[in-house]
């Protein structure tokens, strides 16, 4: 016998044809297992639909092994007497192989199954149960290490089904190229194998999840598949592809802008009615031809990176409805990161707050904010405009500069909005 390989707990999992190939699949996992563990195996998904499974002959077969097999799922009578029995319950709190009795009146075999478990990212998320292994005793009991094989195998088929569900599809591929992921892109090429009008102006539309319980909660991956089935109703043409945590779909050829928004609008409008989700959306149209999508893309990273709160209409805008807000906000993330272009003075306004109770750096970003007038200003700081007044001397002083020259008066302006920003007011 050789050695299979050495799983956790020290457990040694020995087979008798040799070592299990990097390039195994499935089914040839699901023989390895039969041949070595003694018995007939078949591999499912969590739903009990079957994925893969080995040969057996028809004698040693039992009812549930064969409706399982013919129907590509368990039949419900023995599903409903495995739930009632706790199984599934058990496989989904424990990686430990569960040993399940025989059942004369439905001719079923006694089984043992193990959960085919994603690793747990981190520590932060428990294991995603992504199947099972059933083992059905055939004329012969198990052999004495069957327990310690379906481990082993629970190991392996974890990773070739995790291997499966993120390994994207060839149309997958050719649509994260024309979104700019994965270097350069034959538009023509793509265009062809996706049936896609390679001229003609098309929209892109980004949606990025706002940080809430039921966000931290949704995969991308799920967000991608919901929003690509409400793109394809809206355009049965559309494209869509989840790109790290943000949803990117592509319009081509659409009728109006104004309708592009107005589905957007809806749509954000109605996962957070209907499902809880709060997302936000920007959109880049007209985009002249699918050569000019993955610049589109970055267009529209551009307004998700910029602050929430500057969108001038709520959760959905486009760059040229928010370019101020964007231009800001990247010149404020410039200023941000280089401490040498952060003005000291502000220190000073800041010591004299503290040492006398002061608020003359809220009253100056006030007045500011009201453009010199010195009357609203007051009324929204709720003193008396010579109160204001003083206070405004007294920060020239402070930082000496003159709030009459437009240069002083833009510096601040900056330096205070970088302020706002960082302590969130």
């Amino acid at each position: 016998m050789s050695v299979l390989s050495s799983w956790p707990k020290g457990v040694v999992v020995a087979v008798d044809s040799g070592l299990v190939a990097a390039d195994i699949d499935l089914f040839g996992l699901a023989q390895i297992v039969a041949q070595n563990a003694g018995g007939m195996v078949s591999i499912e998904d969590p739903h009990s639909h079957v994925l893969a499974y080995s040969a057996s002959s028809d004698e040693e077969a039992d009812q549930m092994r064969v409706m399982s097999i013919l129907g590509r799922e368990g039949p419900r009578e023995y599903l409903a007497v495995l739930r009632k029995w706790g199984v599934f319950d058990r496989l989904r709190r424990t990686d430990e192989v569960i040993d399940v009795p025989e059942h004369a009146e439905l001719n079923i075999k006694r089984r043992l199954a193990v959960s085919v478990r994603h690793p747990a990212d981190g520590g932060a998320r428990a294991p995603r149960v992504l199947g099972t292994i059933w083992l059905q005793q055939g004329n012969r009991p198990f052999k004495p290490d069957a327990a310690e094989i379906l481990r082993g195998a629970s190991a392996i088929a974890a990773r070739l089904i995790s291997r499966s569900l993120d390994a994207p599809s060839t149309e997958a591929l050719l649509v994260q190229r024309l979104f700019g992921e994965g270097g350069p892109v034959d538009v023509a090429a793509v265009a062809d194998a996706l049936n896609l009008p390679p001229t003609g102006p098309a929209a892109v539309v980004g949606f990025a999840l706002t940080a809430t319980e039921t966000a931290s909660a949704t995969e991308p991956s799920a967000l991608g598949s919901m929003l690509r089935l409400r793109a394809s109703s809206f355009r049965s043409d559309s494209v869509t592809a989840a790109l790290g945590d943000r949803v990117y779909v592509l319009l081509p050829s659409y009728k109006a802008a104004h309708a592009v928004t107005a589905w957007t609008r809806q749509l954000v409008e109605q996962l957070e009615s209907k499902r809880g989700l709060a997302l936000r959306a920007a959109i880049a149209c007209p985009v002249a031809d699918l050569g000019g999508v993955a610049g589109a893309r970055r267009e529209v990273d551009r307004v998700l990176d910029s602050t929430v709160a500057t969108y001038p209409r709520g959760r959905v805008t486009t760059l040229a409805e928010s370019r101020t807000a964007v231009l800001l906000g990247e010149i404020l993330d410039l200023v941000g990161s280089r401490p040498e272009l952060h003005d000291p003075r502000l220190r000073a306004l800041a010591d004299y707050d503290r040492k006398h109770s002061a608020s003359l750096r809220e009253s100056v970003d006030i007045y500011l904010r009201e453009h010199g007038d010195v009357r609203n200003a007051a009324t929204a700081l709720q003193v008396h405009p010579n109160t204001l007044r003083y206070r405004i001397r007294r920060v020239e002083e402070i930082l000496r500069i003159d709030l009459t020259d437009p240069a002083d008066r833009l510096l601040l302006e900056i330096q205070l909005a970088l302020h706002r920003r960082e302590h969130g007011r």
